[in-house]
């Protein structure tokens, strides 16, 4: 394997690298280091990169809650495209919701009774805009003191009012993804089975080392909503370098122009991706904008 500083270089890699307008990272196993820190390096290269005019987005499977490990650390940079794709919020004003693209109930309430059906003792949460609510034997990954426990059916339950508002006014606020544990299955096993038994109506995928699944509504994903937040900025695939170590981000790896595997990453993402950067305890993301930018003349 390859790393970032080890990559031979052609002409076509280097016109690739040297005229970036947009850079699309995931966090967790990616920009973070595994203590969910962001290194000096990084922070520095971030700036930079930004200074330089190319726009830096968050692209990630966490909820817009749970942003700060990053608004803290680096100065609330650009936009996040939170939750796989189902929201894009604004870093710059507290986390605030642009745009939201929800899993109707319908269709998580048929994943969760497919899902059931083919993997008996799978356990269910449901995260909405307002935050997050499980069922009694789903794991407490985070303890959440305002969560509703319950069986799936009444967390997926319609508003006695028929609408779907926030929290401001009392009701539970949109799907952004139906969350699915198994105690027992591998963590790809339980991904093939669930997503053969749902995946008419969602789109399954998983970042977690666990058997833990993420399911968005259908064509939902983090690739297709950076491909949307591009277009309104006219940005190209091929002006976008996205980052990426886990199976939820084989889509936006594949759709951005350059991809870098990180060399953590899971064995698939690494087999699919032609460039490895280094780990991301070795700030591997900061170590390609470093070369980007030095290719800028920056």
């Amino acid at each position: 394997m390859t790393s970032a500083t080890e990559q031979p270089e052609t002409p076509a890699a280097r016109r690739s690298a040297a005229t970036p307008r947009l850079i699309a990272t995931d966090l967790d196993g990616t920009l973070l280091r595994d203590d969910k820190t962001v290194s000096d390096r990084t922070v520095a290269a971030l700036a930079a990169a930004e200074a330089a005019g190319v726009e830096v987005f968050f692209v990630t499977g966490r909820p817009a809650r749970w942003m700060d490990v990053v608004r803290d650390h680096v100065h609330g940079h650009g936009l996040a495209i939170c939750a796989n794709g189902a929201a894009v919020v604004d870093l710059h004003d507290g986390g605030r919701f642009i745009e939201v693209r929800p899993l109707e109930r319908t269709e998580a309430l048929a994943i969760v009774h497919a899902v059931r059906a083919v993997a008996p003792g799978a356990s269910f949460a449901v995260e909405r805009t307002t935050g997050i609510h499980y069922e009694p034997e789903y794991p407490p990954f985070f303890l959440d003191p305002g969560a509703v426990i319950g069986p799936a059916e009444k967390l997926l339950a319609e508003p006695v009012d028929g609408t779907d508002h926030t929290a401001d006014t009392g009701h539970p606020g949109p799907i952004l993804k139906l969350l699915a544990h198994h105690p027992d299955l591998g963590p790809d096993e339980f991904l093939t089975l669930a997503r053969e038994a749902g995946g008419a109506h969602g789109s399954f995928t998983r970042s977690s080392p666990t058997a833990l699944l993420e399911i968005s509504g259908l064509g939902v994903s983090k690739a297709s909503t950076l491909a949307r937040c591009c277009a309104e900025r006219g940005i190209a695939p091929e002006e976008v370098v996205a980052f990426g170590d886990m199976p939820n981000d084989l889509e936006m790896l594949d759709w951005a122009g350059t991809a870098y595997a990180m060399a953590n990453a899971h064995p698939e993402v690494l087999a699919l991706t032609t460039d490895h950067t280094a780990a991301n305890n070795e700030d591997g993301v900061a170590a390609v904008i470093e070369q980007i930018l030095l290719a800028r003349g920056r």
